[in-house]
């Protein structure tokens, strides 16, 4: 890596593991400060939607012109992988090679969604060391920390400063007292106080319109399972145990902020373009899609195991749905559906989604709560008032044996019996830490086995059609 006085060595190391930064700063000058306009400039004019929109209409000449500025896009900021893959897809286009791009444009389509997920992530991250003291408390995210103990107090602060704008107050009382004039981007808050507690402290916000839509990462020193899901019942996207760890804390705030700027990013762009005419309505579609993706990105990250689960599960879902004769408006919204139908999983400590060995029945109550909090996030989307229909209840089993609420056959909305199954289904023919993918057989004979018990038969019936007709086993996880 060059070395000059403008570049800040974490900025640059964190975007060393997705991009080549010598290339990068080689066509900036080896200005870090226009290194970084040049990536926000990358995202701004992505590419990804007009690619898709091209290849699915199959405008070929317009797509080797999107890959041709994805291409040179591409390396000016280092990301070479991607520029030589969109350079191949460029030349196969200009000789009418369709079988190469069709063999090819998944891949080289997933890889460019992963480096716009991770350069969001960097980017949107504080730069804290090139920023003046005035300019950081302007800026960073403010955290409101609840706690009676000082000790704790003083631990979270010091643990959280440089990184975010910090204020404390010792009860649930001074609590309820600072938000009445101001409201944090997101408030610790301590389970255990005298007076108030925090679960008490919960009630109160979600009661407030001001306020409720403020999150909430529990503090506890609680050992049990109990608590922790009743943290979530209560409304908490998060919890983090006492004592701090200071990579954990920062972690888990980092990610409910993320969380948080992405969904209300996508309800105020909703909001912004619904008043808009007609011709605009593709576009909102296509922006809507985007941040759904990116969501959908950020669950699938925290496991090691899943690579690209809920954009699978989509697919199938909503091609379940044209096969029964859905319109294709309710394709797609069932496709949106499927996207984020594992949101909730946003809220379940990492160590238990990545665990290698058998769950234990505490941990697997906690895995069962992610269908309740997906469903929470998401019903605050009004312009998409049943995106959450499927994040509740896909889980659910034709017999009534299913999770949360135990409903039994057609109690079950109609969208989360097709999730189900096609959920189901990719589970079996995606990797995991103790097997690899299971042949098509065996995923089959499930799906039959699971008719009238865990699966609705009617779309099980679809689902086994959908295998059937794919003899060479495409339908699974890469």
């Amino acid at each position: 890596m060059s070395s000059t006085s403008n570049i800040h060595n974490d900025f640059i190391g964190q975007l060393d593991t997705i991009l080549d930064t010598v290339t990068g700063l080689a066509y900036c000058c080896d200005s870090e400060e226009f290194y970084k306009e040049m990536l926000l400039t990358y995202l701004d004019n992505q590419k990804y939607d007009s690619i898709e929109d091209a290849y699915e209409k199959e405008d070929w000449e317009n797509y080797r012109v999107f890959v041709h500025a994805l291409k040179s896009t591409s390396l000016s900021i280092g990301a070479t992988s991607v520029s030589d893959q969109a350079k191949s897809l460029e030349m196969a286009a200009k000789e009418n090679n369709i079988g190469f791009i069709r063999e090819h444009h998944g891949s080289t389509m997933e890889n460019y969604r992963k480096l716009l997920f991770h350069l969001q992530k960097i980017l949107w991250e504080p730069v804290t060391e090139v920023q003046t003291v005035q300019e950081r408390t302007e800026t960073l995210p403010q955290i409101l920390v609840v706690d009676d103990d000082s000790m704790n107090l003083r631990i979270a602060e010091k643990m959280l400063n440089g990184q975010f704008q910090v204020e404390s107050v010792d009860s649930g009382e001074k609590a309820l007292d600072f938000l009445k004039d101001r409201h944090p981007d997101l408030i610790l808050l301590d389970l255990h106080m005298p007076g108030m507690d925090g679960f008490e402290v919960m009630k109160k916000i979600q009661a407030d319109d001001s306020c409720r839509d403020i999150p909430v990462i529990f503090l506890t020193a609680d050992d049990g399972r109990t608590t922790e899901v009743k943290c979530f019942k209560e409304g908490a996207l998060d919890f983090i145990t006492k004592p701090f760890v200071a990579d954990i804390m920062i972690q888990r705030v980092s990610r409910i902020l993320q969380l948080d700027r992405l969904q209300k990013n996508l309800q105020e762009e909703v909001e912004k373009q619904t008043w808009k005419a007609e011709e605009r309505r593709r576009k909102v579609e296509r922006m809507s899609l985007q941040i759904m993706r990116t969501l959908a990105g950020t669950i699938d990250a925290k496991d090691k195991y899943t690579n690209g689960h809920s954009t699978r599960v989509a697919e199938y879902a909503r091609e379940i749905a044209k096969r029964v004769g859905k319109s294709e408006k309710e394709q797609e919204d069932i496709y949106y559906m499927g996207l984020l139908h594992d949101i909730g999983k946003i809220g379940i400590p990492d160590e238990i989604i990545n665990k290698t060995s058998k769950l234990t029945d505490e941990e697997y109550e906690i895995i069962k709560t992610h269908p309740v909090i997906g469903s929470d996030i998401l019903k605050n989307i009004s312009e998409l008032p049943n995106i959450g229909i499927g994040a509740r209840w896909h889980h659910e089993r034709y017999d009534g044996r299913g999770y949360p609420d135990k409903l039994k056959g057609e109690e079950i909305p109609e969208v989360a019996r097709i999730i189900g199954v096609a959920d189901a289904y990719d589970a079996m023919t995606s990797k995991r830490s103790y097997r690899d993918v299971l042949p098509q057989e065996v995923a089959r004979d499930e799906i039959e086995k699971g008719k009238g018990s865990q699966f609705d038969p009617y779309f099980a019936d679809v689902m086994l059609a959908i295998i059937d007709d794919d003899t060479e086993y495409r339908m699974h996880e890469m």
